[in-house]
């Protein structure tokens, strides 16, 4: 199911191994698909990850958000990543206390994605990582933040 959202809504190619460690090293708290009677039309996938330089403190990386285009502009999107927030949130005191962040890479042209991230959950433009993405164009991203705590 995954594999098909991502195909569908994304302009990278996700080989086999990412969707095999996904699998292996999965939360359903930090993963997880939006149904719509019954059929998977949306997922968020994310891990948690070490901030370099940082000395234990970890951060919470969108690896993918995907809704299927018919099923877009219905919040599903939103209550994916919010739902994550949450979990987030409601963990502090447990193995969560060490994430600070949450962060992703937007391509430099999906303004919908920007607009979506920093206006509704208050995320911030960072740097530009000049090409970062394979074989699409535009190459570049910026990376976009928010603090937790």
């Amino acid at each position: 199911q995954l594999k098909k959202i991502n195909q569908s809504c994304f302009p990278v190619t996700y080989n086999t191994s990412f969707y095999t460690e996904l699998a292996k090293k999965n939360d359903e708290n930090l993963s997880k698909f939006a149904y719509w009677n019954g059929f998977a039309v949306g997922a968020i996938c994310t891990r948690v990850e070490p901030i370099p330089e940082s000395s234990g403190r970890s951060r919470i990386y969108i690896m993918t958000l995907g809704v299927l285009a018919a099923y877009r502009n219905h919040g599903i999107g939103s209550k994916l990543v919010s739902s994550v927030l949450d979990y987030i949130d409601a963990q502090k005191d447990t193995q969560f206390s060490t994430v600070d962040e949450i962060m992703l890479h937007v391509q430099t042209s999906n303004m919908d994605a920007q607009k979506f991230y920093c206006d509704k959950f208050g995320f911030e433009k960072g740097e530009l990582v000049e090409n970062y993405y394979k074989r699409i164009d535009p190459p570049h991203c910026y990376v976009l933040r928010k603090k937790l705590r």
